[in-house]
């Protein structure tokens, strides 16, 4: 072993201590990765893993309930100038109908997201937000639905949402800008990161792996953010170029860089929900098992009509059927079960 691997195997040693490493650390320990060096790192966030969640994956009902946004983001398939997109909005009572399936499948947590489109209203929302809870008292309810007021979010809350996930993406405002039409601002975004955790959400955030400029120390920023945010659920996942948007001919990020921001993480906040995302099932057919075996305990099913799924793309190739619908449960809990961990249909809390 060379004495560069042993300072960097030092570093995550460290962090598996201290849970936390100072911006040049992270910086070194992204750049110097090896696949010996991520082996190691996987093995402990294994270890912290199963010391706080067993071998528990939980499972996510997953509802994309609307493809309209008034946002022009560079990088995602349902931006407002994306003309080829087919637009679609569900009604309540098919959402309703949505959770009524994946109740029956065992969920017990459904996930809304969408778009940030005007047309449903915080009244809208509040009414499906109280229709969904009073059917299902039992279930936790998360929203992802953009930036909205402090005002509209608590009254999301009060109505009886649980948990929100907004990605801040990079926390580096000069890289945000680039990814980013200039209405939107990674200080807004931060500040209604802040406003759901001072509301009493579980708060969840997360940001692309290899998107476009994106260097170990912009990484480094990332991981310092989120510790410091602290929050209950982190989603990453590869960015993945979309046909239809300014970024089209980009490269996509990295299963291997990806595989090891998620066995950070795991070390930085050993208590934080971590999904293996639909994007690691993209861009490998054994991604999602892969993020599991490098900390990972969520996964998200897709409980949206079959009709709309191919609808809701944020970039290419998406998986919208087979494992990723979640009629084939069994399907991803045989997948889980072949790397030793199971499905559990829990709510699924954080413990932090």
């Amino acid at each position: 072993m060379t004495k560069n691997d042993n300072y960097m195997r030092g570093l995550i040693d460290k962090l598996h201590i201290e849970q936390n490493l100072s911006k040049e650390e992270w910086t070194a320990l992204i750049s110097g990765r090896t696949p010996e060096l991520a082996e190691y790192l996987f093995a402990l966030a294994r270890e912290v893993q199963r010391r706080y969640y067993g071998t528990d994956v939980y499972i996510r009902g997953l509802i994309e309930f609307t493809n309209y946004c008034r946002n022009d983001c560079f990088y995602c398939g349902i931006r407002k100038s994306s003309s080829r997109t087919r637009r679609y909005r569900l009604s309540e009572e098919d959402i309703l109908s949505c959770c009524r399936r994946g109740y029956v499948l065992g969920f017990r947590t459904f996930v809304l997201q969408g778009g940030e489109d005007g047309y449903y209203t915080d009244e809208r929302m509040v009414h499906l937000i109280h229709s969904i809870k009073d059917l299902y008292p039992d279930c936790a309810l998360t929203l992802s639905v953009g930036e909205k007021s402090y005002e509209s979010y608590k009254r999301f809350f009060d109505a009886g949402a649980d948990r929100y996930l907004l990605r801040h993406e990079t926390a580096d405002f000069l890289h945000y800008e680039r990814l980013h039409p200039p209405s939107l601002s990674g200080v807004k975004r931060q500040e209604c990161l802040w406003n759901l955790k001072e509301i009493g959400y579980q708060t969840g955030t997360g940001f692309m792996v290899g998107s476009p400029y994106q260097t170990p120390e912009l990484l480094s920023k990332d991981m310092l953010f989120i510790k410091e945010l602290s929050p209950h659920m982190v989603g990453i996942g590869p960015f993945i170029p979309h046909h239809d948007t300014p970024f089209a001919k980009e490269p996509s990020g990295t299963l291997e860089l990806t595989l090891f921001m998620l066995g950070l993480l795991r070390l930085m906040l050993p208590k934080v929900l971590l999904p293996a995302t639909t994007a690691l099932g993209t861009i490998a057919p054994e991604g999602r098992e892969l993020g599991v075996l490098a900390g990972a305990n969520v996964v998200m099913p897709n409980l949206s009509p079959k009709a709309v799924r191919k609808d809701y793309s944020l970039y290419d190739n998406k998986i919208c059927t087979g494992d990723e619908a979640a009629e084939c449960r069994d399907c991803l809990e045989r997948r889980m079960e072949s790397v030793g961990y199971h499905l559990v249909t829990a709510r699924g809390d954080s413990k932090m």
